[in-house]
């Protein structure tokens, strides 16, 4: 029977387990070196809960800023009971219980995407350290030719090209926010691009680019694509609730060269947990390196002789493991938690568009919205959204809602049919992220309160 799982249900069970596997191994007096005054060190536990103190409430659903949400009782469960025997599963020997798991759901997201049954791809701490695997990959197949990645992309791209010392080409985006194929296929004609990133899921806007058209002009000039989707990657598993055309472009990843997806963002995962996939397993070959004192636990593939990292924690494929046995990878295991919050976004913009002072700024694609309050220029629009960002985080705890702000340029008003006075060369919006299910039903509070927020200013102006 379903219930509400709750961490100090499963903390005795965890911790006691492992407790007795150390005990089975014969008891030993801890050194004197790690021994410490009991006083003092719950004085510094409750300083830790004390300075925590200074956070935003991401775990509740009057918190629609950010990308950021808790992680759920069973990941935590499992991630503290395999940290208490911390293996590295940079090498089977260094965790070979957590190496298993991690090639388990390794295999179940691979699948997932749809990519075979012989692909390459492991965790890592982090989307980034995933995308920088597979531009780099890029790089090595296509020397001295540059990354294209729309101008909405995340910032990881740009970056990471610097770290790879090559060109980073930014496409523009059409007035959804999505990679605009005409300007796209303009820059790979010129015959300097190895790598097109398209992003299933923008983190400003939660924006689909079209990855299904972007697939065949790609190939037609030689280049690779691949798919950052280290946000809205589990969406996967709801396309059937998305729009017709993000639908079509989430089912065309399976024809990708690679993607990446975060299990800490919507899988429900501590930081840091990203993954990086490959549908071609020779390129395996790039990676290659030894090392003298490392793999020699078993002649199996170790995850170190794959990635780019060194040291990794076990514990981080444990979580994962225990967490897709509770919520496995279908629609209606993990996807009803997407689900929720894509309902979320729909029934929010529902609410914008019957307002009389608040508007949405274009239909979410997953469970990212944006929207505005109603001014005459673009000066007046940046001042009552930053007065809104602040006046809504005020007052008693239970009251606060934490939202998020997004910057635009005019020409994105215009083109989404706003006509404003541009006296500045850009303002503020407001920005919501829905990542929590609970929203599902909260956003009428949230909408509620920040509608009467936004008559308040403008009977002020």
């Amino acid at each position: 029977m379903a219930q509400e799982i709750k961490l100090t249900d499963l903390l005795p069970q965890v911790v006691g387990a492992i407790s007795a596997l150390k005990d089975s191994y014969g008891n030993f007096e801890v050194h004197s070196s790690q021994q410490a005054d009991m006083a003092k060190v719950q004085g510094v536990l409750l300083e830790l809960t004390d300075r925590l103190e200074n956070n935003f409430p991401y775990f509740h659903p009057n918190y629609a800023g950010q990308m950021l949400k808790p992680p759920h009782p069973v990941a935590i469960a499992a991630y503290l009971a395999t940290m208490m025997i911390n293996p590295n599963n940079h090498s089977i020997d260094g965790g070979p219980a957590t190496t298993m798991m991690e090639r388990e759901v390794l295999r179940d997201m691979a699948n997932m995407f749809g990519y075979p049954e012989q692909f390459l791809g492991h965790l890592t701490w982090s989307g980034t350290t995933a995308n920088l695997e597979a531009l780099w990959i890029g790089r090595e197949i296509h020397p001295g030719k540059g990354i294209a990645h729309s101008k909405d992309s995340h910032y990881t791209h740009s970056r990471m090209s610097e770290v790879l010392n090559i060109e980073s080409i930014g496409i523009q985006t059409d007035e959804f926010g999505r990679m605009d194929l005409n300007h796209l296929e303009t820059e790979l004609a010129k015959g300097q691009i190895g790598t097109v990133v398209a992003t299933l899921g923008t983190t400003g806007l939660g924006a689909i680019d079209p990855l299904a058209d972007i697939i065949p002009l790609a190939r037609r000039y030689g280049a690779r694509v691949h798919v950052d989707t280290a946000y809205g990657g589990f969406f996967k598993l709801i396309e059937n609730h998305l729009d017709a055309d993000g639908a079509r472009h989430f089912a065309a990843i399976a024809q990708s060269d690679s993607v990446v997806v975060d299990p800490h963002k919507h899988g429900l995962q501590p930081y840091g947990c990203g993954a990086v996939f490959f549908s071609d397993i020779t390129i395996g070959r790039f990676y290659k390196h030894d090392s003298p004192y490392t793999y020699f636990a078993s002649d199996d593939l170790h995850f170190g002789e794959i990635q780019l990292e060194c040291s990794r924690a076990g514990a981080s494929a444990a979580a994962l493991w225990a967490t897709l046995k509770v919520f496995p990878l279908t629609e209606d295991g993990l996807g009803k938690v997407l689900l929720a919050g894509r309902n979320a976004a729909l029934n929010w913009h529902s609410l914008l568009e019957k307002s009389d002072v608040l508007s949405p700024y274009q239909k979410p694609e997953l469970d990212i919205i944006a929207y505005l309050p109603n001014a005459s220029s673009m000066s007046q629009l940046d001042h009552m959204s930053h007065e809104l960002f602040l006046r809504a985080a005020d007052g008693d705890r239970k009251d606060q809602i934490h939202l998020a702000t997004y910057v635009v340029k005019p020409e994105a008003l215009r083109a989404r049919g706003f006509k404003l006075n541009e006296d500045a060369q850009q303002a503020r919006i407001m920005r919501s992220v829905l990542m929590k299910p609970e929203q599902e039903h909260w956003v009428g509070n949230l909408h509620t309160h920040l509608e009467a927020l936004t008559k308040q200013l403008i009977g002020e102006n």
